[in-house]
């Protein structure tokens, strides 16, 4: 795994825009950077990167079924006692997950680590299953990458493929929705309608603002039709915390994330997994922060079990520095996991993002940060497989 420079394309901010890529610079900050890309051999991705991410996301899957039937796992886990059942009817009605990226440090030598799980509404996949791929097929042809590179990414295949199965199955009609003001999430959005059509799938887009409940607990569009399944970039732990939020069991609105992942998207899955698999070579020391424990080392993370984008952590390191971050989600419970220090490159410190698309992996990105939490205002680094 090695940082290169490369000459970026002297198009590629038409080429993105005209991609529809209208969020590749947020604040008047790039977001996406082709100055570097990061190279890996063929043996890295396939050993290092793709086999864990496939093992980790069964271990984490299979846990599912246990934590849902468990109140006290349910309580650990800080979801109110009210979505319980909804939650568990979701495992066992078998609804079909789409996606999960799950946040891996990894320095080329090793085993990647599990640092958590992005399981109901990650970010970044456009970037990753497309627009990296443009940029490895133009410069290929331009001669700036050889002839023979590849790229982990098969994103947008499985994520066809996997909408064309979903397509049979979801009530209808199928709507798209984000909150109005987020350029990232509004692209992203219309990134998978589109995959979603792509797949034989009829849907619509509709502001998160804009949804409606009716006296009886349904969720409609603006005409008041009754919304069959709502591909949401809005997390769940939000819906459910808003008033609106209480009709969702009876409602008969079908979730893109299903119900279910809400157990996988909190941050205490990690110390669950690690009770579970105490030692795996992928996995870091994790623990309840309320629970009694000595095994964390000097260095450590406190995270609360429900954050995005880096918001509400704190860093130690082993020499007693410690880093923070602030935000709005420092309300509920914490964990603390041991720390893994993301390698240090020219660039900053970069975070692999590996994708799952329904069980399968299928791709990765990578987010580049200035500092050693990962946070809104990284970059986009595209990679290649080189050799």
């Amino acid at each position: 795994m090695q940082r290169v420079r490369i000459t970026p394309r002297d198009d590629w901010q038409r080429t993105a825009e005209d991609a529809g890529f209208d969020f590749h610079t947020i604040n008047g900050a790039p977001y996406w950077d082709e100055s570097a890309y990061y190279a890996f051999t063929l043996r890295q991705i396939e050993d290092d990167i793709e086999a864990p991410t496939a093992e980790l996301h069964a271990m984490a899957v299979d846990m599912v079924g246990d934590i849902v039937a468990s109140e006290a796992m349910m309580t650990r886990l800080g979801i109110d006692p009210h979505y319980w059942d909804w939650i568990a009817g979701s495992w066992h009605a078998g609804e079909l997950q789409l996606y999960g990226r799950m946040d891996l440090a990894y320095d080329g030598h090793g085993a990647a680590k599990l640092l958590e799980l992005n399981y109901d509404t990650p970010t970044s996949l456009y970037e990753a299953a497309y627009f990296q791929w443009v940029w490895l097929e133009e410069q290929k042809a331009r001669g700036a990458l050889p002839a023979g590179a590849d790229q982990y990414n098969s994103l947008q295949e499985a994520l066809v493929e996997s909408l064309a199965t979903m397509a049979r199955l979801l009530p209808k009609p199928v709507y798209f929705s984000a909150i109005a003001g987020s350029r990232e999430d509004n692209g992203t959005i219309a990134y998978m309608r589109d995959c979603a059509e792509q797949a034989g799938m009829d849907t619509g887009v509709i502001a998160v603002g804009d949804i409606g409940v009716t006296a009886r607990g349904a969720f409609t569009d603006l005409n008041d039709v009754v919304i069959g399944t709502l591909f949401k970039l809005y997390p769940l732990e939000a819906m459910m915390q808003d008033d609106f939020g209480r009709a969702l069991p009876t409602s008969g609105l079908r979730l893109v994330e299903p119900a279910w992942k809400a157990v996988l998207s909190n941050k205490g899955i990690l110390p669950l997994l690690w009770e579970r698999h105490r030692d795996h070579p992928n996995l870091l020391p994790a623990f309840f922060e309320d629970a009694p424990h000595d095994e964390l080392p000097p260095g450590w993370v406190r995270k609360p079990l429900l954050s995005r984008e880096g918001a509400n952590i704190t860093l130690r390191l082993a020499n007693g520095e410690t880093l923070a971050t602030d935000g709005p989600y420092g309300n509920g419970g914490w964990i603390r996991q041991a720390l893994q220090e993301l390698p240090r490159t020219e660039g900053g410190y970069p975070l692999i993002g590996s994708w799952m698309i329904a069980d399968r992996p299928s791709g990765m990105g990578i987010r580049e940060d200035a500092g050693l939490i990962t946070q809104d205002t990284s970059r986009f680094i595209p990679h290649a497989i080189i050799g």
